[in-house]
């Protein structure tokens, strides 16, 4: 017997590079984990006093397919807050506010990903990624049969597509994918571009997606939900990274009206619901007091940001995307080597810093780039240049 040919996609090297670096820890002691992109705090007081409660009074057993109600309304309510905050800002955006039966709540971001382009693609059809990007969409898209239309995006366009990108296409595709605050580069991209975007593929019957599991994140720079210029676009979700709930796998699609019948089915056979306790815990992530205790986190990333923007460049890593959101940096080392992959490996091996090669993040010039995250101790980070300065011969 052969693996399918469907199987066949890139491995994603930081979970190598994180592998590497937990025996590190288990055998030095120093490891310090820049590597994977999650927080390095616990879920919210609220959700973890929940679940506490929840499993010693419910069952916990199968819930809708689609998501609890009570959690379906707090991400609503969620984001019809966020939308109508910045649209104070700027009265020129328009939006109808998102209902609980828009938000289909999926096992993690991911499990969302794969629902979607379940229901909205077929084999073959084209959908457009900027490059570099996260690279479980490339490698989920090619396991599923849809053709992968990789566009480079470099510091002329802040990391991020645009209009005339798009306009540049051979043929219109089925669908495109944004993502603000992006991974890798953390650039937040310009409401007036997305604004641009969306209705590009309106008037083109193009599906948006906009992936938008790091808003909240940010530091200036405004985050823009595709659902403030688009009732077409879906956005896509998740707990992990502001709600600081990587682990408990709880994510979510806001979606047009036409995607509800294909979601709702496809996620009771997929995964018949998400997990029940996670669910029971997301919805106290919300809460105003869970907020202002993970807003005490982002201003510490923010803290960390500073530090690594001042310090990296006399480490030896001066050129990075502008960190606009999330808590990454994307650094370039290629004065300092042409295989990102390796150098990580050498930078680990010596210094016990593990950080992310680009080529999990550009097919093409990730051999070039690093992403290093910051969502530790600023002790970390501050420690992290000081041996990165020393690997680098600084």
């Amino acid at each position: 017997m052969m693996p399918s040919k469907r199987s066949d996609v890139a491995p994603f090297h930081v979970m190598d590079v994180l592998a590497a670096a937990q025996e590190r820890q288990r055998t030095h002691g120093d490891a310090l984990f820049l590597c994977a992109g999650q927080p390095s705090t616990p879920a919210p007081r609220r959700a973890l006093e929940a679940v506490q409660s929840a499993v010693g009074s419910q069952i916990l057993g199968y819930t809708e397919a689609t998501g609890i109600p009570e959690l379906k309304r707090a991400i609503a309510d969620d984001h019809n807050r966020r939308m109508a905050a910045r649209g104070g800002v700027d009265g020129a955006r328009t939006y109808r506010a998102v209902e609980p039966e828009d938000v289909v709540v999926t096992t993690g971001s991911s499990g969302g990903f794969v629902t979607l382009f379940l229901a909205a693609l077929d084999p073959g059809d084209d959908i457009v990624l900027a490059r570099p990007g996260y690279p479980a969409y490339r490698n989920t898209l090619k396991a599923l049969g849809a053709n992968v239309v990789e566009i480079d995006c470099g510091p002329e366009t802040r990391f991020q597509l645009t209009v005339e990108l798009l306009e540049g296409l051979e043929r219109t595709p089925r669908a495109v994918i944004v993502t603000s605050p992006d991974n890798p580069t953390g650039t937040i991209i310009d409401a007036d571009e997305l604004g641009r975007i969306a209705r590009w593929c309106e008037e083109n019957d193009v599906l948006l997606v906009s992936d938008e599991i790091y808003h909240g994140i940010s530091y200036g720079r405004e985050c823009v939900s595709a659902r403030e210029f688009s009732d077409a676009a879906v956005v896509v979700g998740s707990v992990s990274k502001y709600h600081s709930m990587t682990g408990w796998r709880v994510g979510w699609l806001i979606i047009p009206e036409w995607l509800r019948g294909p979601c709702d089915r496809l996620a009771a056979n997929l995964t018949v619901c998400p997990p029940a306790v996670s669910q029971v815990a997301a919805i106290e992530a919300f809460h105003p007091e869970s907020i202002a205790e993970l807003d005490g986190h982002v201003r510490r990333y923010a803290a960390n940001r500073e530090l690594l923007i001042e310090r990296l460049p006399d480490a030896g890593l001066g050129t990075f995307a502008p960190p606009d959101g999330g808590f990454y940096i994307y650094a370039d080392v290629s004065h300092l080597t042409d295989d990102s992959l390796t150098w990580a490996r050498g930078l680990l091996d010596a210094t016990g810093v593990a950080v992310a090669p680009g080529v999990d993040f550009d097919t093409a010039s990730g051999h070039r780039w690093v992403r290093l995250c910051f969502a530790g101790s600023t002790e970390d980070m501050a420690e992290a240049c000081r041996r990165i300065g020393g690997f680098n011969g600084r």
